[in-house]
């Protein structure tokens, strides 16, 4: 360990955090939500299948206070980092990534907060913040954000039952996907 190391501590990436969010991603870019729930598998699409499958695990985190708040913290910095990547991928300016990040990051926060907010309101809340954040047709939107809210309901509840430790580990189980409603 380099006696320097502690001043940067910040950089240290926590491998359970990184393992926790590449389980998010993998549940985020299951076929069935771009097949079975109408959601288009775009840019867009994907944005928010990802953000619905975080705000389920962050909520969860947000239940344990500041013991979590660490892991909650590094898993919004590598969903920023995992935005930056993208915007490169995809052919983005170095110039202009900076600000485009800190654009997609605060429309990020803002995604997550009206699922949250949404979240307290209910089934119906919850499926329109979800429909209002998908670029689709009014009535197709409305149709998918009534079976993800339902999905992301579901996530909630199961990840009720997971332990603090097990998601510190990044070991986390997603339940079996379902369309029915509540």
């Amino acid at each position: 360990m380099s006696p320097l190391t502690p001043l940067f501590s910040w950089r240290h990436k926590d491998l359970g955090a990184q393992k926790l969010y590449g389980a998010i991603v993998a549940q985020a870019r299951l076929p069935v939500f771009y097949q079975a729930f109408g959601v288009p598998d775009t840019l867009e699409g994907r944005f928010v299948v990802l953000s619905l499958n975080l705000f389920a695990v962050l909520h969860r985190l947000k239940a344990d206070g500041g013991e979590a708040h660490a892991l909650a913290q590094e898993l919004i910095d590598q969903f920023s980092a995992d935005m930056e990547t993208v915007l490169r991928e995809i052919g983005v300016g170095d110039i202009s990534i900076p600000k485009k990040v800190r654009r997609l990051a605060a429309s990020s926060a803002g995604l997550l907060q009206s699922y949250e907010e949404a979240f307290a309101g209910g089934h119906g809340g919850l499926a329109s913040a979800i429909a209002e954040a998908l670029l689709l047709d009014r009535s197709v939107a409305k149709a998918a954000g009534e079976g993800l809210a339902h999905y992301v309901r579901g996530v909630v509840r199961h990840l009720e039952t997971e332990s603090l430790s097990a998601l510190r580990a990044g070991e986390v189980e997603f339940p079996e996907i379902s369309r029915e409603d509540d």
